[in-house]
């Protein structure tokens, strides 16, 4: 389960996109920096996908560095893989040189792409294959959301191959396909951010009996399908910002919607073995000031990486900030 939304465009230009990651706990999630010049090289198959980083990128990985499931790099694009079970057919290893693993790719995108539009003729030169690394316990079916400043793209692997299609909502779920999801947006086209009018019937008027039901109807379960829905209702009527401070807390206001209690949405994980789904971290990449903020389970504080400063000559991973949680105040 995770979410993902670009929020409307500030008056003063910022752009904003907002990330959850919900999984069980069973990765070593750390921030990972991939240098400006990484010489990538995946471990997909005996003969795989290399490249050579145009870009620094930061973002959120396991085990290695560009092992990425969310990010952004200098340029100001933003990647994020999301879960797909049931809707992911990777292709078998050709061995010609294109094969890349779904948790390589975000690395390999970031750091050689600067719009969406290389983003799509990169993953032209890609074959994704089945590649879990051994130190990931559980599978790997996902697909690929990019986002630029006015664009957004989804890589999504069908049985018959990867179709990389254009997102006009430019939010984003899991399974099923986006076509799917598309074709559901239709059954809500009566929701509305204001109240109903009263109406008379038998000489009786029937009024609201409060605000906000013009969003009655709105799904509140977890389904992805569910969440679809939602995350566009709220970026749709979402009002635009007047600058980046603003858009960055309105969007931390839509991500805090999908923060899941634990016990509440359970996963079999193998043997009739169940663990919650825990919103492990959240991110929010500003696509036009290049800052990428994080929260995660252990500490609701918000944490800022400013790229500009950020050292690019060296790959690593880096803990997670932690301790803003109930720090003290003085009254």
């Amino acid at each position: 389960m995770c979410t993902n939304f670009k929020h409307p465009r500030a008056a003063d230009g910022t752009v904003c996109v907002g990330r959850t990651m919900e999984f069980p706990d069973v990765l070593p999630w750390q921030l990972g920096v991939v240098a400006a010049g990484f010489p990538g090289a995946s471990r997909a198959s005996t003969n795989a996908r290399a490249w050579t980083a145009a870009y620094g990128v930061v973002g959120v990985s396991a085990f290695h560095p560009h092992w990425m499931a969310d990010g952004m790099n200098t340029a100001g694009l933003s990647a994020h893989i999301l879960y797909m079970p049931g809707h992911c057919t990777y292709q078998p290893p050709k061995q010609d040189g294109t094969d890349i693993g779904i948790l390589e790719l975000v690395a390999f995108v970031l750091g050689t792409c600067a719009t969406t539009d290389e983003a799509r003729a990169a993953l032209a030169t890609c074959t994704v294959v089945d590649y879990t690394p051994e130190e990931v316990p559980v599978a790997l079916p996902l697909h690929l959301v990019v986002h630029d400043a006015d664009s957004c793209i989804v890589a999504e692997f069908h049985p018959d191959g990867m179709r990389v299609l254009d997102n006009p909502l430019q939010v984003a779920t899991n399974a099923p396909y986006l076509e799917w999801h598309l074709t559901n947006v239709t059954n809500y086209l009566g929701l509305s951010p204001t109240n109903p009018e009263p109406i008379e019937v038998g000489g009786v008027t029937f009024a609201p009996a409060g605000q906000g039901q013009g969003l009655r109807g709105l799904p509140a379960d977890e389904n992805s399908s569910s969440r679809f829905v939602r995350v566009f209702a709220n970026v749709h009527f979402a009002t635009p910002p007047a600058d980046a401070r603003h858009a960055m807390m309105d969007t931390i206001r839509i991500l805090h919607g999908f923060d899941l209690v634990p016990g509440t949405v359970m996963e079999d994980t193998g043997g009739g073995r169940m663990m919650p789904l825990l919103t492990m971290w959240s991110t929010v990449s500003d696509l036009t000031g290049r800052r990428y903020a994080y929260n995660t389970i252990d500490d609701p504080t918000w944490y800022e990486i400013d790229l500009a400063t950020t050292d690019f000559s060296s790959s690593r991973l880096v803990p997670f900030t932690t301790g803003g949680w109930l720090t003290p105040a003085i009254v």
